[in-house]
């Protein structure tokens, strides 16, 4: 279905609306923009939406959403959709996926240096003017576990592997190589995964068939001196048995960016612990991710408008 430019209308809902509303009109002067960063002004605008913009799909005013057929996600992950996916059948789904890579793969390749050469130890010790040297083996005997082999996951194996890692990976379909992956698993198989990683880095959308993936059981798969990074969804993880396992010293420790619950409750065990690195679902974030996502979405507006395919489309049956 085709748009005539004066019959569109957008909302958007984001930190950002007022630059994204600003892109817009610039291209599409006749494109109607309505900026409502804050849930109540969304609740008011949004049953004019035909298009919405945000990182995360408003559940709770979907009843209200009478008109929408177009839902752009800011982030890579949908699963803020996902409870009400068969109500929400009639939107086209898109994301902003490809363009997060680099950014988060800096993110983790610091949290493994961070993790292996015991970087907060450090700062304790040198914040008690105590002198304490170490060995520490080099970082290109250690092997580093992807889970999750999309478009970020295989820029973190990359960069792994540029490092001189032995990489190993685990993804649904492992019929297909993937650059820099030197061993290929499939989810099922994570018992035999594990137990060859120092690092495991998670990188899966989180979907029904992956939430709680990473259990008692699983934790109990990994190595004393490994360590779990975490730039997916926390729902991925088990939480309470990451916890239990970091205070046993089941595992070595856990870089974590995402969590069950966010902001992360301030009462939380995770703040204090030594053998972790906690930080505010920042992993995806620069400038450069900002105008990506403003190109990708000024493009299909013009597709929308022009009732073309839109990029990035998300196939809600599988959550990605």
């Amino acid at each position: 279905m085709a748009f005539e430019n004066s019959a569109l209308t957008i909302v958007l809902n984001h930190p950002e609306a007022d630059s994204y509303a600003r892109l817009a009109k610039e291209r599409f002067p006749h494109v109607r923009t309505i900026v409502a960063p804050d849930p109540e002004g969304l609740e008011q605008h949004i049953a004019q939406a035909d298009a919405l913009l945000a990182f995360r799909f408003p559940v709770e005013v979907l009843h209200k959403a009478n008109n929408l057929r177009w839902f752009q996600c800011t982030g890579a992950g949908v699963d803020s959709m996902l409870s009400a996916r068969d109500r929400a059948a009639h939107v086209t789904v898109t994301n902003a996926r490809g363009i997060h890579g680099d950014v988060i793969a800096d993110y983790v390749m610091a949290g493994v240096t961070m993790l292996h050469w015991d970087f907060r130890k450090s700062l304790r010790e040198q914040a008690e003017r105590q002198w304490k040297p170490r060995f520490i083996a080099p970082l290109a005997e250690k092997t580093l576990g992807v889970v999750g082999l999309g478009s970020i996951g295989a820029t973190i194996a990359r960069r792994a592997k540029s490092a001189g890692m032995t990489v190993v990976g685990s993804k649904q379909d492992v019929s297909s190589h993937v650059e820099g992956v030197d061993q290929l698993f499939a989810f099922d198989a994570l018992k035999d995964f594990l137990p060859l990683c120092d690092f495991v880095v998670l990188a899966l959308p989180a979907t029904p068939d992956t939430v709680g993936l990473v259990g008692a059981s699983e934790i109990a798969r990994m190595r004393h001196d490994a360590f779990l990074i975490n730039i997916a969804r926390g729902n991925i993880v088990v939480e309470a048995e990451l916890i239990r396992a970091l205070k046993t010293g089941a595992i070595a420790g856990a870089m974590l960016d995402v969590f069950e619950c966010e902001p992360l409750p301030k009462d939380s065990p995770l703040w204090d612990m030594p053998n972790v690195i906690a930080t505010p679902h920042m992993a995806g974030r620069s400038d450069e991710v900002y105008g990506a996502v403003v190109s990708i979405f000024a493009d299909d507006i013009e597709r929308f408008i022009n009732g073309q395919p839109l990029k990035n489309r998300v196939d809600l049956t599988r959550g990605y």
